[in-house]
């Protein structure tokens, strides 16, 4: 099932001369785990907010083509409608922090309260993105008392508490440290096991190619290549387009180890052992 169609997607803020976006075509299935990675500046963040609908309504300015998310056009429904399909993690989780509840429990509540849940419901929806997140320990703690990593959950849990069927993050784990960002992907991993579609930008390759199903390259707003993680990070001009690939494909290509049977190099640990087993023996 189709959870995202763009067409012919075209986008210009306002006061500028060239496109943020330029004519982006593709589709995304139930359940994908969608990396979307480029250099600065390349649209990576304004694809999102485009798939949120905050561009065009929002940020104004020139506008073209198709978005449908979860069978809603993007151009016809406002932001609210589409917030209850998509649910959108930011870089900074205190951006997404109310500031204004005593408790972890309480701030993921907030949401479920403005859309009117019955508290029944509301008390089962917050326990059961507790146990996801792995935070139901921090129910009672102040938000503001949370790690990065936790915090970034709490935010994540909020959302998913809404019950979107689309969750998109933009760089949700640039300012964790290595274990912050691990239980962030982790958590998005299981989410998308039950079927959720995630669209998540980011600049830790490594995790991208363990976790996306597949990966989008965008260079100025134009997408260069769509494909697996294997495709995408042994391309020979990746470097060129601002991406650096996993060290264990770098490792790989220097050797000229690719995986059996393919064009491509090995973009995880798992697979750059099995190629370099195979070799030792």
């Amino acid at each position: 099932m189709k959870k995202i169609i763009v067409e012919n997607l075209k986008y210009k803020y306002p006061l500028t001369e060239s496109l943020a976006l330029d004519n982006l075509s593709f589709e995304v299935e139930q359940g994908e785990f969608i990396g979307i990675i480029g250099a600065n500046a390349s649209g990576k963040s304004t694809l999102c907010q485009s798939i949120v609908g905050l561009v065009p309504h929002f940020y104004k300015g020139a506008y073209g083509g198709t978005v449908i998310v979860d069978g809603l056009k993007v151009m016809d429904h406002a932001v609210s409608d589409i917030a209850l399909k998509v649910g959108i993690v930011f870089q900074n989780p205190f951006n997404q922090v109310t500031g204004s509840k005593l408790t972890v429990l309480e701030e993921i509540a907030f949401g479920l309260e403005n859309i009117g849940v019955p508290q029944t419901e509301m008390l089962e929806r917050i326990e059961t993105v507790l146990e996801l997140l792995n935070i139901a320990p921090y129910r009672e703690r102040h938000p503001f008392d949370l790690s990065g990593g936790q915090m970034q959950r709490m935010a994540i849990a909020s959302i998913i508490a809404m019950k979107p069927n689309i969750i998109v993050l933009d760089e949700p784990t640039s300012q964790l440290d290595p274990e912050g960002a691990e239980e962030v992907f982790q958590a998005i991993h299981r989410l998308s096991e039950q079927g959720i579609t995630v669209i998540m930008v980011e600049h830790k390759m490594e995790k991208i190619a363990h976790y996306c199903n597949r990966v989008m390259l965008l260079q100025k707003g134009k997408m260069i290549d769509f494909d697996t993680p294997e495709k995408i990070f042994s391309r020979d001009d990746l470097e060129t387009y601002g991406v650096t690939a996993p060290v264990y494909t770098r490792v790989c290509k220097a050797l000229d180890l690719k995986i059996p049977g393919t064009d491509y190099y090995p973009v995880t640990l798992e697979q750059a052992s099995r190629v370099l087993g195979g070799k030792i023996k």
